[in-house]
């Protein structure tokens, strides 16, 4: 299990953050709230296992002609599908930057680039002082990663489908950068965000993402997102 690495000159490994003004998961079903409060009351944690329990299952495919372009450049405003904030004239990172994060800065005659903000990364529970010119002590985190998606059948998929899940709130989630870079393409049997507060938070996310795109994870996936929402 990846543990969080430390932060740049941009990032402070200060007290837990707590869940700041975020929201959970199942308060929060198409992603436009910000951040992933944690699921802790015993009625939550059962709604959470039995949306889980909806996910389908199937094998991990080839990666056999991955390629990030294959979703879009990154971080499009031009989603095809009914994606929130799309089409609204800022790119999706800056909506998510704007979505999440609090005392928020904007260069100079924008209401969209955000060069400055501070955000409680809900995956490793420090707070995060970012700014622009250290930009990726910040990195914005695919629930379901392209790649995995690519694998689980993402790669028969047209191409406007492609682009709406790599551009979709609900699938994104700003989040500490070196704690992204360890998590890579893996889905939740092999790695879970260290902070294990909102572990049964990030299984409710995975499954709102694999239902809405009717996208299937693998069986050992499931399990490990089940066990996060037990008790």
């Amino acid at each position: 299990m990846a543990t969080p690495a430390a932060g740049g000159p941009a990032g402070s490994a200060g007290p837990a953050a707590g869940d700041g003004r975020a929201v959970s998961p199942l308060d929060n079903p198409d992603g436009t709230k910000p951040g992933l409060a944690a699921i802790t009351s015993a009625g939550d944690r059962s709604r959470a296992r039995a949306l889980i329990k909806k996910v389908a299952t199937k094998g991990r495919g080839p990666k056999t002609g991955y390629d990030r372009a294959e979703f879009g450049y990154a971080w499009m405003d031009s989603a095809p599908g009914d994606v929130p904030f799309a089409h609204n004239g800022c790119d999706s990172r800056n909506d998510l930057l704007k979505r999440d994060g609090e005392d928020v800065r904007f260069r100079s005659g924008s209401n969209c680039v955000v060069v400055s903000m501070t955000l409680h990364d809900p995956y490793t529970a420090k707070t995060i002082a970012w700014t622009k010119s250290h930009a990726t002590t910040v990195q914005i985190d695919h629930v379901m990663p392209l790649s995995y998606d690519w694998q689980m059948g993402a790669a028969h998929w047209p191409k406007g489908k492609r682009e709406d899940i790599a551009n979709d709130p609900l699938n994104l989630i700003p989040v500490d950068g070196p704690t992204n870079g360890a998590k890579s393409d893996s889905g939740p049997a092999s790695w879970l965000p260290p902070n294990q507060r909102i572990r049964c938070s990030y299984s409710v996310r995975v499954a709102q993402v694999s239902l809405k795109y009717d996208l299937p994870v693998t069986s050992s996936d499931k399990e490990a997102m089940l066990r996060q929402c037990a008790g």
